[in-house]
């Protein structure tokens, strides 16, 4: 399921590779997560002089009778084998309110290395990725209309990439990736046409590397504001340099005063991880 990715931003991208501009007034971010804003392209079939437009929403699709923007969490990719059954996404489907999502990058966790790192998918070609979805307009408690969409995805088990990402207990899926020449037809086209759009998209036209989130720097415990720890040189070595973090060089320890533990983890010696 991809909850993050890079939208496609730039004006000269969005005209060249789909035929549109975004609105000038909204600025996207650099990367887009659940919740944030981002460019998704709709037919406008209310105005005889496009095609399409690119309007900025939410990633996250908020059905007519969500309670708040929070509903979005979960419903930020779609299945398309329950896109129809499903109450948040039905009315979005039956009223082809389908929509293509730009994204220059995808992000997806692979557990290969036993632990989950970000890897970075994009067009092998170096152009950008269009996503299929659906959007919908959501009104907040004041009246205010707010747009926003999710990303279609299809099973993923026998995908020469995508099985490579996800959990291992988890079921492998992926977005569902339109070939550019199919933007048009995917927007205008019947439901029972854009059927033939929902499939995996070639994994050798796809280039795949990982690309790790950026490190943050761990803030000090508070309570080394009162009672100072003799492991603190090496915590602030471990909190700012990812190496020396994953070595873990400081766990949760006794502090001064609070007499030892005796139960039977404690009495069988250090656990895994510990320095001593």
């Amino acid at each position: 399921m991809c909850s993050n990715y890079k939208p496609v931003t730039l004006q000269d991208r969005l005209l060249a590779h789909f035929g549109v501009v975004r609105p000038d007034e909204v600025e996207p971010p650099e990367f887009t997560a659940v919740g944030m804003q981002a460019p998704f392209i709709v037919r406008a079939s209310h105005r005889e002089q496009l095609a399409k437009a690119c309007l900025i929403g939410l990633f996250g699709l908020l059905p007519e009778w969500a309670e708040n923007l929070a509903f979005g969490r979960k419903t930020y990719n779609c299945r398309s084998e329950t896109k129809t059954s499903k109450p948040s996404f039905r009315k979005a489907w039956q009223t082809e309110h389908r929509c293509v999502i730009p994204a220059e990058l995808l992000y997806e966790p692979c557990y290969e290395s036993g632990d989950p790192v970000r890897w970075a998918i994009k067009r092998l070609d170096g152009g950008p990725i269009g996503v299929a979805g659906l959007w919908g307009v959501w009104h907040d408690p004041k009246g205010q209309e707010v747009l926003s969409f999710t990303m279609l995805t299809v099973n993923a088990d026998d995908h020469a990439l995508y099985r490579r990402f996800h959990a291992p207990q988890d079921e492998k899926r992926m977005p569902v990736i339109l070939h550019e020449t199919d933007y048009d037809d995917w927007l205008h086209c019947s439901n029972e046409e854009a059927q033939k759009y929902l499939v995996q998209y070639p994994a050798e036209l796809l280039h795949a590397y990982p690309e790790p989130l950026p490190w943050k720097d761990l803030p000090e415990p508070k309570a080394w504001a009162s009672a100072p720890d003799m492991f603190a040189d090496e915590w602030r070595e471990a909190s700012t340099n990812p190496k020396a973090r994953m070595l873990k060089a400081r766990q949760a320890r006794s502090r001064p005063g609070v007499a030892a533990k005796t139960d039977k983890a404690a009495d069988e010696g250090p656990q895994s991880g510990d320095l001593f």
